[in-house]
């Protein structure tokens, strides 16, 4: 398989260009590297818009801060974490607001039935199951997230 990165000197040639401030060269990289970026942001958050999104703020993140790249990685190694951490920001703050939204209805106690026929057993496990993932240290929650959406 090809690397993103075939010609080292010539991806050094276009870093050094970029912390020089070419647009040229910035548009090289992106156009390189943002198949790969996107498919990356997009198996975490698993949405085309926030998939897009997060890999234009990876790259403006990336060239804003181009003289951070100490080139002790791959150039794509690099911004795939930058791309990686925003994902997860992104995927935490979304997941916060939808698990808020949904906090008056999984926390609501319904009536149980006095003759148990008809009782739906699924939304209380659904309602354990997400007290239980809440419930876990961030690491773990995330991490088990992740793994997942990664999975599916």
């Amino acid at each position: 398989m090809l690397s993103l990165e075939t010609k080292p000197n010539d991806i050094d040639n276009l870093i050094i260009r970029c912390q020089n401030g070419s647009r040229g060269a910035q548009f090289e990289i992106y156009n390189r590297f943002y198949k790969a970026m996107y498919n990356t942001a997009y198996r975490i958050v698993k949405d085309e818009h926030w998939a897009e999104d997060i890999m234009q703020e990876s790259f403006l993140s990336a060239f804003l801060n181009m003289d951070a790249y100490k080139k002790e990685v791959s150039f794509g190694a690099w911004l795939k974490k930058i791309v990686v951490n925003k994902s997860i920001d992104n995927y935490k703050k979304r997941h916060k607001m939808a698990t808020e939204a949904l906090h008056p209805v999984l926390n609501k106690v319904e009536d149980i039935p006095d003759d148990n026929t008809q009782m739906d057993y699924s939304s209380l496990k659904a309602q354990q199951v997400m007290k239980t993932i809440q419930s876990l240290q961030d690491n773990y929650r995330i991490a088990l997230t992740l793994f997942l959406i990664e999975t599916k």
